[in-house]
């Protein structure tokens, strides 16, 4: 865009602003209506090529440290290669534009079409990753798409936009298939973003949230983080102690899908606690324990600081006067749970490297504090299971409400699809009406298709009353 058009642009109301971006997006949708599937694979290709080549995704994370305070440079870059090398993997291949399914015998044939122009608003958690991953998916169905930044995450949208529209260009297509509202970042030109696009994707903060789903807009919001992981009496100890360090400290634990609370089997408790300082963690005393809290929650529950959430553990440390020297060197720090709820802000999500442990009598009691942690704050969203039982692993899986289990894995990397599980990859996750959302599984491609379904004759074969009545007029007579 031109500084003239910036310029113009800045002066104008917000429903203007959106209302013009929404045209060019619309404009630039229909210069690609006719493409194949092969072209729009290329799309894909190119917005991912857009930060997976390394200079750009250091490039990138560096600015989003600068400018957000969160996370680390390496962490970042890495995440935005393994995401977008997995999104890609994901989409490509996939059929996403006319006929997609074909049932001969039912007479069915789905065809796909866009939804019209997305809007996504993304985080300042992950002001690079994020908008890149979900503009791959919209370009799969065709879709233009708006992205809408935070304030902090604004230079950063700025760079991927950048470079997305330089590879847009190589291969042809119109750069206003991907748009960013131009600064300055205001909640009016977002709130009017998220009334007046044909599809909503807000990934970031509960207030955003909350608002986009009042917005009336069909949208694919997500849901609150607050990840729990059970430790029960026949886990590998030494194992989940790496996994629940990986989770806790990648970034700088700035993922939804970070660990919060380890709930443990009181049999093994004290064991799990040694592997987890062995791992890296320091163990708080109440003194300490107090003290962190004070510093995460100064006004209590709700309270969240943004000045140390997202920091160093040695920046923690400092902020929070713990003296001890291994307490400056840990990579992580574990407080003991004393209660679950609005007076005990540290059974919420912390975004921070601050595991916070619970010790259960059984694994029953592993059960109730879980579910109890999640439906204070992150209902619906994500737990995981550390165990070589197998009937622990089945018996989660029915009695806890989230959409994500994982069993033997680090939370921050699987929750958002792997290689190493069969969930697809994203950054953008759901947690279904138990957490006020109606998308109960990671975001994906196919949540940005319309389809067409065709139904045509077949010979009928319709079942009879005994197929259907049979069973029921035997067992309850007529």
């Amino acid at each position: 865009m031109s500084p003239e058009s910036k310029g113009r642009q800045a002066s104008q109301e917000p429903d203007e602003v959106i209302e013009e971006l929404i045209e060019r997006g619309e404009r630039a949708m229909d210069a690609i209506a006719d493409y194949d599937q092969e072209q729009v694979d290329e799309l894909v290709q190119a917005a991912a090529w857009a930060i997976y080549e390394e200079e750009r995704a250091e490039e990138i994370s560096a600015i989003a440290v600068e400018t957000t305070g969160l996370g680390n440079v390496a962490d970042k870059t890495a995440k935005k290669r393994r995401k977008t090398f997995g999104t890609l993997s994901d989409l490509l291949g996939e059929p996403s534009v006319g006929v997609i399914d074909r049932e001969e015998a039912d007479g069915i044939t789905e065809i796909a079409k866009p939804v019209g122009v997305v809007g996504a608003v993304v985080p300042s958690t992950n002001p690079g990753a994020t908008p890149t991953n979900i503009a791959m998916m919209a370009l799969k169905g065709r879709n233009a798409v708006l992205l809408s930044p935070s304030p902090s995450g604004l230079e950063t949208c700025e760079k991927v936009l950048e470079y997305i529209h330089a590879e847009l260009e190589k291969v042809g297509a119109p750069t206003d298939l991907v748009q960013m509202v131009p600064p300055p970042v205001s909640k009016a030109k977002t709130y009017e973003l998220m009334d007046r696009v044909d599809l909503l994707q807000v990934t970031g903060s509960a207030n955003n949230v909350r608002r986009g789903e009042q917005s009336g807009t069909p949208n694919y919001n997500v849901g609150e983080g607050n990840a729990v992981s059970i430790i029960d009496e026949t886990a590998d100890l030494d194992a989940t102690a790496e996994r629940i360090e990986t989770s806790k400290t990648f970034d700088y634990a700035t993922s939804c899908s970070s660990d919060n609370s380890a709930v443990i089997v009181e049999s093994v408790y004290d064991d799990a606690i040694a592997a987890l300082e062995d791992a890296g963690a320091y163990r708080c005393d109440d003194e300490e324990r107090e003290k962190l809290e004070a510093t995460l929650f100064p006004d209590g529950a709700g309270s969240l600081s943004g000045e140390i959430t997202g920091q160093p553990p040695e920046e923690i440390a400092e902020a929070t006067g713990l003296e001890n020297a291994a307490a400056r060197e840990a990579d992580f720090f574990l407080v003991e749970g004393r209660g679950i709820g609005p007076d005990y802000p540290l059974s919420g999500e912390k975004i921070s490297v601050v595991l916070t442990t619970f010790a259960v009598p059984d694994f029953d009691g592993a059960l109730e504090t879980t579910q109890e942690i999640l439906d204070y704050e992150g209902s619906g969203h994500s737990c995981g299971l550390h165990t070589t039982d197998e009937g622990h692993a089945e018996r989660i899986g029915h009695a806890i409400d989230v959409c994500r289990l994982l069993i033997n894995q680090p939370q921050c990397v699987g929750n958002g699809g792997s290689f190493e599980n069969g969930l697809n990859v994203t950054l953008s996750m759901g947690a279904g009406t138990w957490g006020g959302n109606q998308l109960d599984e990671n975001l994906d491609y196919t949540h940005f298709l319309n389809t067409t379904t065709v139904a045509e004759t077949i010979e009928p074969d319709p079942p009879s009353e005994e197929d259907l009545f049979g069973s029921y007029l035997d067992e309850h007579g007529e």
